[in-house]
C-alpha cells in the first residue's frame, strides 16, 4: 500500500530516506491530501455510519485508492507509517492545541519528530514534520529553538522542559500554536478520536473544515466561508451549493462514495449555522 500512497503523490518507486526525500514528501502530501473532517460531519448529520478510523494502516489503504485522509491524527499517522516504511526514524508525539478547552494534557494533536537527518543548518538532525495542521508550516522545521520564516509566514519553536516543545503559529494562522510532549500510544489516539468525533460534545462535529497549505499560502473552507492567506489573500461566502462543492474539490477533497444529496444537506446545514454565527459573533 505504500506504493499506492506514493503513486497518489506522483512518485514511482521507493525513494531513499534522506532529508531531501522528507522535504519532497512533506510538500507532496500537503499538495495532495487536505486536512478535513468530511466523514465526521457526514456521520454527525446521519448521512453515514461511523467516521473514518484513525488506524494508520486503514488510512493508508483509503488514501492509496483515492480517498481522503482526515485531520491531524489521520494525516500524521499515515505520514509516519510511510516514513517508517521507507526507513526513516520517526517518533509520534502527543500534542495539545494552546487554545484547547480541555484540561492540561488533553491529547488533541499528533505531531512527528524525524531523527537522524543532519544538515549544515541542523547538525543535530532532528526535524519537526507535520502534515496535519491544515495551514501549518510548509517545510519540516529543525527541532531547535528559534524563529523560522517560510513564504511570508513566521513560526517559532520553543523548548519546554526536558522533551517538550511549543510551536507558535504565524498570526495569520487558524490557531495560536500547540504544545508537544512525549511519545504517544495508538490506543490513546483512538480514544481521543472517539471523543473529538462523537456528537454532541465532539470538537470536530459542528463545522466542516477543509484546509490545504501550498507553496505560497494557505486556503481554508470553514462551514461556507472560503479564506486564503498568503498570496492572493481574500475571503468569500460560498452560498451556492455548486461553488461550495467546487471549492472543496479545488482543495483536493475526494467525494468518492459520497452521495450528492448528503452533500447538499451538509451545505444547507452549514449555511444555516454560518448565518447564526453572523448574528451572534
Amino acid at each position: 500500500m505504500i506504493e499506492g500512497y506514493l503513486r497518489r503523490l506522483g512518485i514511482e518507486g521507493r525513494p531513499e530516506a534522506t532529508y531531501e526525500t522528507l522535504v519532497d514528501l512533506h510538500h507532496r502530501h500537503l499538495d495532495t491530501l487536505p486536512y478535513e473532517n468530511l466523514s465526521i460531519m457526514l456521520a454527525a448529520i446521519g448521512a453515514r455510519g461511523a467516521p473514518d478510523p484513525v488506524d494508520p494502516a486503514e488510512t493508508l489503504e483509503r488514501v492509496a485508492v483515492g480517498g481522503n485522509a482526515g485531520y491531524c491524527f489521520h494525516n500524521n499517522g499515515v505520514f509516519s507509517l510511510v516514513l517508517e516504511g521507507l526507513g526513516f526514524d520517526v517518533v509520534r508525539r502527543a500534542g495539545q492545541m494552546l487554545e484547547a478547552a480541555g484540561p492540561s494534557g488533553t491529547l488533541d494533536h499528533l505531531a512527528l519528530e524525524v531523527r537522524g537527518l543532519p544538515t549544515a543548518d541542523n547538525p543535530g538532525g532532528r526535524w519537526a514534520a507535520d502534515v496535519g495542521y491544515g495551514d501549518g508550516f510548509r517545510d519540516p522545521l529543525p527541532l531547535v529553538e528559534g524563529h523560522f520564516r517560510q513564504s511570508g509566514y513566521v513560526y517559532r519553536l520553543a523548548r519546554v522542559g526536558e522533551s517538550g516543545w511549543t510551536f507558535h503559529h504565524d498570526p495569520h494562522g487558524s490557531f495560536n500554536g500547540s504544545f508537544v510532549r512525549g511519545p504517544v500510544a495508538q490506543e490513546d489516539i483512538e480514544a481521543s478520536h472517539l471523543r473529538l468525533s462523537t456528537p454532541l460534545e465532539g470538537g470536530f462535529t459542528t463545522k466542516l473544515v477543509v484546509q490545504r497549505r501550498d507553496a505560497s499560502g494557505a486556503e481554508t473552507v470553514r462551514s461556507i466561508r472560503h479564506t486564503r492567506t498568503g498570496s492572493d489573500a481574500g475571503t468569500r461566502e460560498l452560498r451556492e451549493f455548486a461553488e461550495w462543492r467546487d471549492a472543496l474539490a479545488g482543495l483536493g477533497l475526494s467525494f468518492a462514495g459520497v452521495e450528492e444529496d448528503a452533500l447538499r444537506e451538509l451545505h444547507k446545514r452549514q449555511a444555516a449555522d454560518y448565518d447564526e454565527w453572523l448574528l451572534t459573533r
